[in-house]
């Protein structure tokens, strides 16, 4: 333990003290720990009753801890001109510390500069009468109040020592004569400004001096001679123009110290600041000037140095213009907007500073700048321009930093919702909540930089809303919830998702997940351990969450428990309560774990249920009740369906745990009219319940209320369509009813369908398998004669004006049940095969070729194209608001007015149709002829040549609608597949229908696996679609072989290629369909959305859009690399051609010969694959076997395959500076395929011609590098002829080499004999022509450029190999014709001649005739 130090140690004493003190490394603190006596030990207390009951625990003291929190505000890091010293290291000698620190008297004598006081004035204190002096009160001597220099409170202390220092200084005026006269405040520039006055107007005055006082010169008179230095620095001014000053003090600092410049301009300002004050406690000068007098100023070096101050500060985020500078006023009684009483506490005495507040505001200030200005807002959420000037009793006027500019900013606004004030915080909420509704609406797209949305959330609004949420004051929360709202939900999204539910699959919707990846932070994981992803969620913070996704971080912190309690508790407006369900119908939508949590939260459920889906209610006294407390609201039976189509469990624990069906049979058993509700209210709670219905129908659920309710139903089907009612609001009501009657109608027929074969199943006992449903075929044949009827009538209703919306609005449900009527049917043990064909041939004839052949369905055609997502690709992008962690659909009503979604979209009617048509020919062949004219006319064509021209992203703004289209698409190519082999003129157009299956495959979205398996079963490898085989397409290949020849290498025949590969396509399709067979319970879980088998649907949420498509990019490459991860990978390559799985070498031809015939005639299906993807994935046929590339087949159509890579326009479009999907680099592939050409190339041409691609000119000398550094074995046997490289020699010789270390390796791998003409005449020639180039070259360059070329150039001269030593002195041009692959001088130019003798040094003549003796070969 150390000890204190005593007066009797001496100096050795205390150097040991020392220095154990500093290797013991401890430090005082100020934390004291009292350790209580263990009584079980046997440790005796202290004997303090006081603390007797405390003396079973350690207490922890800490001094000096304050009582309140500190403040949780940022305080700028503090910086210790003492921190250097307080650092000391383990090794450090203490006697060297002490040695280095010494005080002693000696070494401060040593130090001591005796001051020059010769000039300094001598004052003898007053004379007075008193014995002592006399005691200062406050009241006298020194004024109270606040500074008039700084505008701050100063001590007593402070005033005493700045009244003595201007005596001082007036004394010194006196006595040097020098009359300082302060600045008028008229003449004083802006600080902003950025304009100096001009020379001329640059005093005849002088300030005097700020900085150089003239203390401490030797002279007699200091002051004098501070004085003429002054003035010799503004006579030197007076010379300068103003941009000379202003590039003298940008000079200046740059030069000095940061320090030093701040410290110059804080003394300018205490100087300019005391002879203010001087000024202001002194009479006249000396010299008999008239006091205030106006006078030139004078621009000394400090204030030249501070004009531009205000340049270097960082620019404000916000409203910014110029300021005009602030005259401060002194606030008289004339004033003031009252009069202050004599009974009005402490008002005897006028305080300026504080009743600034009461003076009128100043005019707002103009835009003088065009920097970024802050935004500000009114309570509505409306933007206020700066410059406008708004009434005050609008209460957008504060006590901010600018009171005259009316509105909040976001800050303002974020400071006010912590108010105490409960109002405050409402209103401060509430205005968020409006700016966030028109931000996502793009009202600020167009006059504010940035996100309003994304610059909230990063300064933290979800937390704040949150913390509002727990308010006791129901208003805050009110407002707190409408902010929640305006955050999460977006009405256009929700009124487009309700708009498609009784689309085709409708109902089936992607989980709104963010869907850009979470960066994993690997540093902190072991290698040995890996987490979860629930341990990984768990361990993230609130923040952390919050950041990626919004909706997750909100139940990460329990908002749902929140929510419960203000339902439940607090029972909120009708307003908060329609809030509130709809935030939860969006939480629901996030993903299938998110509903689960809304269903698993305590009493959540059980509160909606049975508060706002009520068994019984009491009709409402008033259309608008001020309570929804015990009436069935339309939102909670929303949420209830969208719960449903999370999953088949949560939809029947709805139905049954929560009593869901019975809510079902209470609403739907009576009319409408009927429910005691207000009628909007009424139709949208009956239209929610049959959506509810058909969602649980779709799983097989809640179909043993169809018997129950069977009449209700019936009755309902033929009441529709009707006339318009004279409320024309409520028609729009009806129409949504009718479509979901109809939805759940073919919900419950395809459930019907299935009854027979689960019945079967389950009587075979084969394997698991559902059990039947309670409706069965019987059940539903009944009401295909009553929609068939309600179809005639609508088809009627589109030749009157009044009824053609209404009747487009319902003719695609009614076409929907038909097709799933039909595509039951065959199915079934009652099917007669002849009285369907007459029902089909009479639905024909009388339905679908009249409206086929409608002027309304022509239009709709026509329409096609200018409300396709796919063509339009801005129709669907994000919008302005976009934020990555909140993903919604973009839908907003002026951008999705001419849409897909739009009110006059085509889509829906044409998909039901071209499905109703799918299903009539699949049984009815013979029909199919009759609807050709879908196919041919000019405006289904023009739509499909722009869809096989467009390359659409993926984003969930353009996911939810590119589905619905795709399902278009497909059904048209369905109806193709069926017409090309029976009619011609369909048939002639088979290509394009056969371009426009292979652009949209990669496109398929995640659960449209089974679109993509029936396109590569029925249309992709169809030789029917590929009329090029057959009619003409080898032939022009042919001709393209001719043209070809002509180049500079002749790749391998094309046509009889090309033929072989359309023989094998059956083959060809097998070997894909093989490949694909991996994602068989994806195809199986979409091909029973597909085909309505409900019974086995386990959910209506697709699979998350971060998986991507359904197909990659590169599909086509998929047989080859797949063999190259299986074997290529993990053995390095090395495994012979028979050594392969089965099949390996059938599966690599098959995918070549597609690749080639892809390539041909579908080149456009390549076009999302770049050149630099193909390039790579083709080298798995090297790495991926030793021998497979030397395969005959194999050998023929890569060869074909490279020589179509290095066609000029895809050669001109490689780019290998970016890296190959799922490589790191380019230069790792390449660098794995010189390691295999070492190993077993056997010297193969094809094989070199791969690798000499790469090393052109334009691409990056890593590669040329790592052949000359690296691998120089294969330069043996890269024999590639010249007559065979693939590409012109011009692009590796082009332009000169400027890498020196590769200079260096080409001459020393020719000289050393490792580079020959005769193992590697391509990369010889090259390395002669760079070599030739740079000795040769009289560009100026750098030194250490000119030491390399006259090294190379000296050792070039004096080369004993005289054949390569002429083949680098002579060479003239590339020439790839020639045998060299370079043109040669017979005798060296008389211009390098010369060049050669002053390089060298060389005598007049000796070098041209040496060189002359040299033969180029």
């Amino acid at each position: 333990m150390l000890r204190r130090p005593k007066n009797t140690d001496s100096e050795d004493d205390l150097l040991r003290e020392q220095e154990r003190f500093l290797s013991s490394g401890t430090s005082p603190s100020i934390v004291n720990v009292v350790r209580r006596p263990d009584k079980r030990r046997g440790e005796q207390g202290t004997g303090d009753p006081e603390n007797s009951e405390d003396s079973q625990r350690d207490i922890v003291t800490i001094e000096d801890l304050p009582d309140e929190m500190p403040s949780l505000t940022p305080a700028p890091p503090k910086k210790s001109r003492f921190k250097k010293v307080q650092v000391h290291f383990e090794d450090e000698d203490a006697e060297e510390t002490l040695d280095r620190h010494d005080s002693h008297i000696s070494a401060v004598l040593s130090r001591i500069v005796e001051r020059d006081t010769s000039t300094v004035p001598i004052c003898l204190p007053a004379v007075t009468g008193f014995a002592f002096p006399k005691v200062m009160h406050r009241s006298e001597g020194v004024t109270q109040g606040k500074s008039t220099v700084s505008g701050t409170r100063k001590s007593l202390f402070a005033r005493q020592i700045a009244a003595q220092r201007t005596k001082e200084g007036g004394l010194r005026s006196k006595q040097t004569s020098i009359s300082v006269v302060p600045k008028e405040p008229q003449s004083v520039e802006s600080p902003t400004s950025m304009e100096l006055e001009k020379p001329s107007g640059i005093g005849s005055v002088s300030v005097g001096p700020l900085l150089v006082s003239g203390q401490g010169l030797g002279q007699g008179d200091s002051a004098l001679e501070s004085l003429k230095i002054h003035r010799e620095n503004q006579a030197r001014l007076e010379g300068m123009t103003q941009e000379e000053i202003l590039e003298e003090q940008r000079r200046l600092l740059a030069q000095l110290d940061p320090r030093m410049v701040g410290f110059v301009r804080a003394h300018k300002g205490q100087k300019m600041a005391g002879s203010d004050l001087a000024e202001q406690t002194t009479s006249c000068g000396q010299n008999g000037e008239v006091r205030g007098q106006k006078k030139p100023l004078v621009v000394s070096a400090a204030s030249v140095m501070d004009i531009t101050d205000t340049s270097q500060e960082p620019p404000q985020v916000g409203m910014e213009d110029t300021e005009e500078p602030e005259t401060t006023q002194q606030i008289t009684d004339e004033d003031l907007p009252f009069k202050p009483q004599k009974d009005w506490v402490h008002m005897d005495k006028l305080e300026p500073d504080k009743l600034e507040w009461t003076k009128e505001l100043p005019p707002p200030r103009r835009k003088g700048t065009k920097k970024d200005m802050q935004a500000r807002f009114d309570f509505t959420g409306n933007l206020i321009p700066p410059s406008e000037d708004l009434p005050t009793h609008l209460g957008l006027h504060h006590h901010g930093d600018e009171p005259e500019l009316a509105g909040y900013s976001l800050q303002e606004l974020f400071m006010l919702s912590r108010s105490l004030v409960f109002r405050q915080r409402t209103l401060a909420l509430s205005t968020l909540a409006n700016i966030i509704t028109k931000a996502r609406s793009g009202a600020f797209a167009s006059v504010l930089k940035g996100s309003v949305l994304s610059t909230l959330l990063d300064a933290g609004l979800l937390f704040l809303l949150r913390f509002s949420l727990d308010d006791g004051v129901e208003g805050v929360m009110a407002a707190a919830v409408q902010a929640l709202r305006a955050l999460l939900v977006s009405t256009d999204d929700e009124d487009g998702l309700d708009g498609t539910f009784s689309w085709l699959l409708g109902m089936a919707s992607f989980p709104l997940l963010p869907t850009t990846q979470e960066e994993e932070d690997e540093e902190d994981e072991d290698e040995d351990v890996k987490e979860t992803q629930k341990e990984k969620e768990e361990r993230k913070s609130d923040h952390e969450v919050a950041r990626q996704d919004v909706v997750k971080g909100l139940l990460k912190m329990n908002v749902l428990p929140r929510i419960r309690y203000i339902l439940e508790v607090v029972r909120p407006s009708p307003r908060v309560v329609l809030d509130l369900l709809e935030v939860l119908v969006r939480i629901t939508r996030h993903s299938t774990s998110a509903a689960a949590q809304v269903v698993d939260c305590p009493r959540l459920m059980d509160t909606v249920m049975s508060e706002f889906l009520p068994s019984s209610w009491a009709p409402p006294s008033s259309p608008a009740p001020q309570s929804l407390y015990g009436l069935p609201v339309a939102m909670a039976m929303k949420l209830l369906r969208v719960l449903g189509t999370a999953g088949r469990h949560v939809c029947a624990r709805l139905l049954h745990s929560l009593g869901g069906k019975e809510r079902l049979s209470l609403l739907l058993a009576v009319e409408p009219s009927e429910l005691l509700l207000e009628a909007g209210e009424a139709f949208r709670c009956s239209t929610e319940a049959y959506r509810m219905w058909a969602v649980a129908a779709s799983y097989g659920q809640a179909c043993n209320l169809y018997s129950d309710l069977y009449p209700v139903l019936m009755k309902a089907l033929q009441s529709f369509p009707r006339p318009i009612s004279s409320t024309g609001h409520v028609l729009p009501l009806e129409l949504q009813r009718a479509q979901a009657i109809l939805t759940l109608l073919t919900q419950v027929t395809h459930t019907a369908g299935c009854h027979q074969e689960l019945k079967a199943a389950l009587a075979s006992s084969q394997g698991e398998c559902p059990p039947p449903p309670p409706v069965a075929w019987g059940h539903v044949t009944g009401l295909q004669p009553t929609v068939i009827g309600q179809l005639k009538g609508c088809m009627k209703g589109l030749c009157e004006a009044g009824q053609l919306e209404s009747s487009l609005s319902l003719l695609p449900s009614y076409l929907l049940y038909l097709g799933a009527f039909y595509s039951q049917l065959p199915l079934q043990s009652s099917f007669r095969p002849v009285e369907c064909l007459q029902e089909l041939e009479s639905l024909t004839s009388e339905i679908l070729l009249p409206l086929i052949s409608h002027q309304a369905v022509h239009r709709m055609i026509g329409n096609l194209k200018s409300h396709s997502a796919v063509c339009n690709p801005l129709s669907c992008g994000p919008g302005p608001e976009a934020v990555a962690s909140l993903p919604g659909l973009a839908c907003s009503g002026e951008r999705n007015s001419s849409g897909l979604v739009g009110p006059g979209s085509p889509f829906p009617l044409l998909t039901s149709l071209y499905y109703l048509l799918d299903i009539i020919t699949g049984i009815h062949k013979g029909l199919a002829k009759k609807f050709s004219v879908l196919l041919l006319t000019d405006s289904v064509l023009a739509y499909l040549h722009s869809c096989a021209q467009a390359m659409p992203t993926l984003t969930h703004s353009r996911a939810w609608l590119l589905r619905h289209e795709h399902h278009l698409l497909y059904l048209l190519l369905r109806l193709a597949h069926r017409l090309v082999p029976v009619d011609p003129e369909v048939a002639k157009q088979a290509s394009l229908f056969h371009q426009v299956a292979l652009v949209i495959l990669p496109w398929l979205l995640p659960g449209s696996e089974y679109v993509a398996h029936e396109l590569f079963s029925s249309i992709i490898f169809n030789q029917a679609f590929i009329p090029e085989g057959a009619s003409g397409g080898l032939e022009a290949a042919a001709l393209a072989e001719l043209h070809l020849q002509e180049g500079v290498s002749t790749p391998p025949p094309l046509a009889p290629l090309l033929r072989d590969a359309c023989t094998q396509l059956p083959s060809l399709r097998g070997c894909y369909l093989t490949h694909l067979a991996h994602s068989e319970p994806l195809v199986l879980a979409s091909r029973n959305r597909h085909l309505g088998r409900t019974p086995w649907l386990r959910s209506l949420l697709l699979p998350d859009l971060s998986l991507g498509p359904s197909l990659p990019s590169d599909w086509p490459y998929l047989p080859l690399i797949s063999l190259y991860e299986r074997m290529g990978q993990s053995d390095g390559g090395g495994i012979e051609t028979e050594f392969l799985p089965a099949g390996s070498l059938a599966s690599v031809t098959h995918c070549l010969q597609w690749l080639l015939l892809l390539e041909s005639w579908r080149e456009v299906a390549l076009r999302v694959v770049p050149p630099v993807a193909k390039l790579a994935r083709l080298a798995c046929v090297f790495l991926a076997s030793s021998d497979l590339f030397l395969e005959p087949p194999v050998q023929r159509l890569t060869g074909a395959l490279f020589g179509a890579l290095t066609r000029p326009q895809v050669l001109a479009a490689l780019d290998l500076g970016v890296p190959p999907p799922g490589q790191a680099s380019f230069h790792d592939l390449y660098t794995a395929l010189l390691a295999q050409y070492e190993a077993v190339s056997f010297g193969d041409a094809l094989f070199g011609c791969f690798l000499l691609l790469p090393l052109q000119r334009r691409y990056s000398a890593t590669m040329r590098l790592a052949v000359f550094g690296e691998h120089m074995g294969l330069l043996r046997s890269l024999g590639v002829p010249l007559q065979k490289l693939p590409v012109p020699l011009e692009n590796y010789t082009c332009p000169p080499e400027d890498s020196l270390p590769l200079l260096g390796l080409y001459f020393r791998a020719l000289v050393t004999g490792t580079l020959r003409r005769a193992w590697c005449p391509v990369l010889y020639a090259v390395a002669v022509a760079h070599v030739n180039a740079f000795i040769f070259s009289q560009q100026p360059a750098a030194q250490e450029v000119e030491v390399t070329r006259r090294s190379l150039l000296r050792k070039t001269y004096y080369l004993t190999d005289e054949v390569l030593r002429g083949h680098l002195l002579l060479c003239k041009l590339p020439q790839q014709q020639s045998e060299l692959g370079f043109l040669t001088y017979e005798q060296l130019p008389p211009l390098r001649a010369r060049w050669l003798e002053k390089e060298l040094g060389l005598e007049e003549g000796s070098g041209a005739g040496r060189s002359r003796a040299v033969t180029p070969d």
